[in-house]
This record gives structure tokens, C-alpha cells and sequence, in this order.
């Protein structure tokens, strides 16, 4: 049996720890029931499972959340169609996301994939800087897909902007600013 501050009381029958529970207003808890004796603790177990709770809120916290976004092309795509989409995985790579850029095929166009590994690899150069190349371009039916993700830069800036806009959020709702508004709106 472990004692409320982790010091070490020795093997105690049940009935005993039981009653020791009692007189200090604590629960015994059975902590390691496969040992031979099983070791029991006396603890607060409301506590104990609110500390708990905190320790894995906290652990989730500092995990960063990574969302797969998708991008889908067509082998013939116009150039302008080509920078918008450009433009979408260059976002998204800012903001952290990975993209997952499928090249979709029809007819004819199965018969030559080499034009949507073109497209693919044009792509990657494209936002090389942003991204790098988790999975290489794979053929899977009548679709290519290429996984890419953040580089650690793109990571930083991004935690950097949202940290920004976060600040921003912050101060724009401080009491006073309303005031500023009201004040111009009445002149």
C-alpha cells in the first residue's frame, strides 16, 4: 500500500487499508492489480481524476492539429485554371495544411499518365519553396494523386500569422475601441 504522499506503508490486509481510507477522509485505489501483492493507494479520487484530466488536456494542447486538404486538376487544365489551384495549395501550405493534389483522368487521357506526372512535378516546382513531397505521384485507377506537405518554414510562418491575427483579435475588443467608434459616429 502507497500512503496520500507516495511514501510506502508495506502489504496491509483490506479490511485494514480499508479503514485507514476512512479515517482520513480518502479512497483507496487499486493502482497495479496484476502485482503479486496488488498495490492499492490512498488518495482524493476526485482529484486524482481531475489531474488527470488536465494533464491530457494539456498534452493535446501543445499537438498541432494537421489537416489534409484536396486540390483536383484535370490533365488539360488552362493556365489560368492551373494559378487559381496554384494559388489554393499555396494557402494552404501557409496555413500548415497538407494537399492532396489529384489529377483526375477520362477516356483517352488514361492512356497517357505521363501528362499528369508532368502536371504534378510542374506543380511541386512551382511551390517548392512551401512544400515538400510526402508521397510521390501514385496511379490509382483513373486518378494520380502526390500528398504534399508543409516545409518547417511554411510550419513557422504560419504559427507566427496566426499568433499575429490572434493578438490583433485581442486587442481590436478592448473597451475603449467601441468608445472610438461611437465617438466619430456622433460628429
Amino acid at each position: 500500500m502507497v500512503d496520500e504522499d507516495g511514501s510506502q506503508i508495506g502489504v496491509v490486509k483490506t479490511d485494514e487499508a480499508l479503514r485507514m481510507a476512512t479515517e482520513r477522509d480518502l479512497d483507496l485505489v487499486e493502482v497495479a492489480a496484476d502485482s503479486r501483492p496488488p498495490v492499492a493507494r490512498l488518495l482524493d479520487y476526485s482529484k486524482y481524476k481531475y489531474e488527470q484530466e488536465q494533464k491530457a488536456k494539456a498534452s493535446r494542447k501543445h499537438q498541432t492539429q494537421v489537416n489534409v486538404r484536396e486540390i483536383k486538376l484535370r490533365p488539360k487544365i488552362a493556365d489560368h485554371d492551373y494559378g487559381t489551384k496554384r494559388g489554393h495549395v499555396e494557402r494552404f501550405l501557409k496555413h500548415g495544411d497538407k494537399v492532396k493534389v489529384t489529377i483526375m483522368f477520362r477516356g483517352r487521357e488514361q492512356a497517357h499518365p505521363e501528362r499528369g506526372r508532368m502536371l504534378l512535378e510542374r506543380l511541386y516546382e512551382d511551390v517548392k519553396e512551401l512544400a515538400t513531397v510526402d508521397s510521390q505521384p501514385q496511379q490509382e485507377g483513373r486518378n494520380m494523386h502526390m500528398m504534399l506537405g508543409p516545409t518547417r518554414a511554411a510550419v513557422a510562418t504560419a504559427r507566427v500569422e496566426r499568433n499575429r491575427s490572434d493578438s490583433d483579435s485581442d486587442s481590436d475588443s478592448s473597451p475603449g475601441a467601441d468608445d472610438t467608434h461611437a465617438a466619430a459616429a456622433e460628429s
